[in-house]
């Protein structure tokens, strides 16, 4: 039997995380109970366990996609202004990386740190503007990593790169474009050449999908914004719609899913529109990340 069992959800199963946040992209849940998250009248917006919230930083434009680096700090994936930021708690930013062989690095979309220390991060489009991308498939987003302090390039020609991560000794990334999840084998720390679809090429027709987080039992969590849809790839690469929200009344543009709570268990959706972040409880524990593991 398939591993969610039937698992759906309800309008009713969702519950509100946050109050008044503006582009609430990307989570980052601690161990403590804070969460960070995406906010472009600053940074970041912390909020803590009492239920607090704290506006972080004055990167503005378009904070996106981010992580926990090992030192406490954040590498955030700025796609307005095509660069990566270090931002730390304390509310000072400075540029991690702005160019790419020679160019302006492209439309910087998301940072991800794995259990081996190396951090990912994703560069969508060189197009101008972005948008075009998103619309059709432009083969020019790349995967970057860097390895004891060096960036290099991991992977390249995908339609507008999104999430990734790592699990299973494959390296699995989101092609917004397109539609679906691709995955390239590990050959030590950077993958392979050779990419293969992971589940339905496309999710469905006119499918547009962003965020890309694992479970414990090794499922696939999908957000995907023209249904304004979360959709499960099952380790057997059958795709189960577990919530479809066409009208956008509970879910509105969903952008990513992170794993919070003592047990990993309360599911956060991040989104392009909302000003909260929707949860849910899910039914397995998320993979922890490297920064919980820590």
């Amino acid at each position: 039997m398939h591993p969610l069992d039937g698992f759906t959800l309800r309008m009713s199963d969702f519950h509100w995380v946050g109050r008044g946040l503006s582009r609430p992209e990307c989570i980052v849940a601690e161990r403590d109970g804070t969460l960070w998250v995406s906010d472009n009248r600053a940074a970041l917006t912390r909020i803590d366990p009492d239920g607090r919230q704290t506006q972080v930083g004055s990167m503005r434009g378009a904070p996106n996609g981010f992580a926990l680096d090992a030192d406490g700090s954040f590498l955030v994936a700025n796609i307005e202004d095509c660069r990566l930021y270090r931002q730390h708690r304390d509310g000072r930013h400075e540029i991690a990386l702005d160019t790419w062989e020679g160019k302006s690095l492209g439309s910087a979309n998301f940072a991800y740190r794995d259990d081996a220390g190396r951090m990912w991060a994703t560069i969508s489009t060189r197009t101008v503007p972005r948008s075009t991308a998103v619309h059709q498939p432009i083969p020019d987003g790349y995967v970057l990593c860097r390895i004891d302090g060096t960036w290099r390039l991991a992977a390249s020609g995908f339609c507008f790169t999104n999430e990734v991560r790592i699990f299973d000794g494959h390296l699995y990334v989101a092609e917004t474009a397109l539609g679906r999840v691709v995955r390239l084998k590990m050959d030590g720390d950077i993958p392979g050449k050779k990419t293969e679809p992971y589940g339905p090429n496309p999710l469905f027709r006119g499918a547009k999908i962003d965020g890309i987080t694992f479970d414990s039992a090794g499922n696939l969590w999908v957000t995907e914004i023209t249904r304004h849809a979360l959709v499960v790839i099952s380790p057997d690469g059958q795709a189960h719609t577990v919530f479809d929200d066409p009208e956008g009344k509970t879910l509105l543009l969903p952008t990513s899913i992170t794993f919070a709570g003592s047990d990993l268990r309360t599911a956060l959706v991040g989104s392009l529109k909302l000003d909260r972040l929707a949860a849910f409880t899910a039914p397995f524990p998320g993979q922890p990340l490297a920064h919980w593991r820590g």
